[in-house]
């Protein structure tokens, strides 16, 4: 992958090209970062120009074999290591051709977006036992071409502590020409002796410019409902895409949010559970995005409310609706409100039946509405 199409991070970039061209270049990374703001597009760029042989001011030349062959993710110095569901293979290598077809669509990707590429069922994956044995295997041995032997491991908070303590002596007393890179988007789920014995590069959430203008070449969807689509991700790639890929149900997610909030004012019970079974059948990704966007509209009300207007990012039929709306979302309820589609979008990702969640959803959504 090329620094050219890695989205925004430009201080990032210079950073890495300017720690490689001193070879500066610490032995253990840790890239914190949501993956929608592009930590494995970063390390794919900084693994390409690592070894390129004709290297830019700026960027790789993307021409020479090393480069030909890390765009392809078939650099044989270069190992990845990603979380498996383990009664599908308990190691990363067998699953390299899923691995390289997910990254080759988009390098902008997180873990739930591979769980649904790789399991029908939607199990969670961890990095287990046998992938340490396997790494440190993989360690040992001399690189092929003579130059870094790299290993990725993605989403290295879902190490399972066997595999995170194997990992401490390679930090600790790595071999010459050996670079590990961990890719993570939460600190805390990560030991301590790893975090200290590994140069941490935090991955800044992108400008809203940088993914509006991004957007832009992706959808012909009207500006201001790419604006609105971008504040409700917090410019998050990763979520930008799954809305992109439901883009045809975006008014539905507004019907929904009017329909939802006009029953609840009206505390008419046979609308609101009608309501909840609608929304009970509309598919789990589908829910999570309406709740997304849910928040949003509570976040745009506030706005709304509180800066005249002039920091709200909505289409123009969302702005029609919230000029009418926005007074009932006040400072006496947004706490509440924003706490229950919060908490509804946790239970929805571990399966929580939907049916009662909604239901649930609406009856609270109707006591928190008349608090304004």
């Amino acid at each position: 992958m090329l620094f050219k199409e890695v989205v925004g991070q430009e201080d990032v970039k210079k950073r890495m090209i300017h720690e490689i061209n001193l070879d500066k270049i610490s032995h253990a990374q840790l890239f914190l970062g949501q993956t929608g703001y592009g930590s494995l597009a970063l390390t794919l760029a900084f693994i390409q120009y690592l070894f390129c042989e004709n290297k830019k001011e700026n960027d790789s030349c993307g021409v020479c074999p090393n480069c030909q062959k890390n765009s392809h993710l078939a650099h044989p110095d270069v190992h990845y290591v990603f979380p498996t569901v383990q009664s599908i293979s308990k190691t990363a290598d067998p699953m390299l051709k899923e691995w390289r077809e997910i990254v080759g669509k988009s390098a902008y990707f997180n873990l739930n977006d591979w769980i649904n590429f790789t399991d029908d069922k939607g199990r969670r994956p961890i990095i287990g036992t046998d992938e340490s044995k396997e790494l440190l295997h993989k360690l040992s041995l001399m690189s092929y071409e003579g130059g870094y032997k790299v290993v990725v491991i993605w989403m290295a908070e879902e190490m399972n502590p066997a595999f995170s303590n194997k990992i401490l002596k390679t930090l600790e007393e790595p071999s010459a020409k050996t670079l590990l890179i961990l890719i993570v988007e939460n600190g805390d789920y990560i030991l301590p002796t790893i975090l200290s014995r590994t140069q941490i590069r935090k991955i800044p959430r992108l400008s809203f410019s940088e993914v509006t203008e991004y957007v832009k070449t992706k959808t012909s969807m009207p500006l201001n409902e790419i604006e609105s689509m971008v504040a409700r991700t917090e410019a998050n790639i990763c979520e930008i895409q799954a809305y992109l890929s439901h883009a045809d149900s975006e008014s539905g997610n507004r019907d929904l949010f009017i329909e939802m909030m006009r029953s609840s004012f009206k505390k008419n019970v046979v609308e609101m559970m009608d309501w909840a079974d609608k929304v009970s059948g509309i598919g789990r990704e589908q829910q999570k995005i309406f709740l997304e966007y849910a928040l949003h509209m509570c976040r745009q009300s506030i706005l709304k409310n509180y800066t005249d207007d002039q920091l709200t990012r909505v289409s123009n039929e969302e702005a029609a609706f919230l000029k009418n709306f926005a007074k009932f979302i006040t400072g006496n309820n947004i706490v509440e409100f924003m706490k229950i589609f919060s908490d509804a979008h946790y239970h929805i990702e571990r399966n929580a039946n939907p049916k009662i969640l909604f239901t649930h959803l609406t009856f609270r959504a109707m006591r928190f509405i008349h608090f304004a």
